[in-house]
């Protein structure tokens, strides 16, 4: 019998300060939703916050391609919103009381519209009043939601992330999907959308004294777009 090929958005295949980097998360908050944290109580004892996400092998410090969407999925809410880690798992319980699916974060899709059901737990928990509230934290997930591309049975298949300029400048749903992250390829490293060239490889030339413009005119690509996919494996200066 040949052996099964295993799925490769289950793989653990980027570590923390990958996710973090490319997600634009701080380090710290990728490993306290992979990991859990504790932390000292005001009355000295030890507090321990569970994990927020399942990660392949809880003694590997690595994440999967489907991990790096939940984590996308729950940055929308950091975007908007300065959220503690137990307001955080408060809604996360309730989804999970809602459902079945594994990676719950990654699926919302598959079983209602993920954006009602992200008002629905964390409007509640951050106390989101009124119609501007609602419409504000709505229009911040829709657009990270939209950056989720899927395959034909409605799981992650390839996700945008926000590059390092498109989380500071413009309206979000109105950011350029310049880089893409797709297991399949380059081992699920990021490339320049469009393209099979990793943001690595642009990185490290743009690194050794090369210009953008150069680099542009070997890829026979836009200048802006690959900054855009430099930005992701460094933090520029604009």
């Amino acid at each position: 019998m040949i052996p099964s090929t295993p799925d490769p958005r289950g793989i653990p295949a980027y570590s923390f300060a990958d996710a973090a980097r490319y997600l634009g998360l701080p380090r710290s908050t990728v490993a306290a939703w992979a990991r859990g944290t504790t932390w000292r109580a005001p009355d000295g004892s030890s507090r321990r916050f569970a994990p927020v996400i399942e990660v392949p092998n809880p003694t590997l410090p690595l994440l999967s391609f489907t991990n790096l969407v939940e984590l996308h999925v729950l940055a929308a809410i950091r975007r908007e919103h300065s959220i503690s880690l137990p307001k955080v798992r408060q809604a996360l319980d309730y989804i999970g009381r809602e459902f079945t699916v594994p990676h719950p974060l990654a699926r919302l899709e598959l079983r209602t519209d993920g954006v009602d059901l992200f008002l629905h737990a964390f409007g509640e928990v951050l106390a989101v009043s009124g119609a501007a509230g609602q419409l504000a934290l709505a229009e911040v997930v829709e657009a990270y939601l939209r950056r989720i591309e899927r395959d034909s049975a409605g799981i992650e298949a390839r996700l945008f992330p926000f590059t390092w300029s498109s989380r500071r400048d413009g309206p979000l749903h109105e950011q350029p999907r310049a880089v893409v992250i797709d297991p399949r390829v380059s081992f699920g490293r990021p490339i320049l959308a469009g393209t099979g060239i990793p943001t690595a490889v642009l990185a490290e030339r743009y690194k050794a004294g090369e210009p953008m413009a150069a680099l542009a005119a070997d890829y026979r690509c836009d200048a802006s777009k690959i900054e855009e996919a430099i930005r992701c494996e460094f933090m520029l200066v604009a």
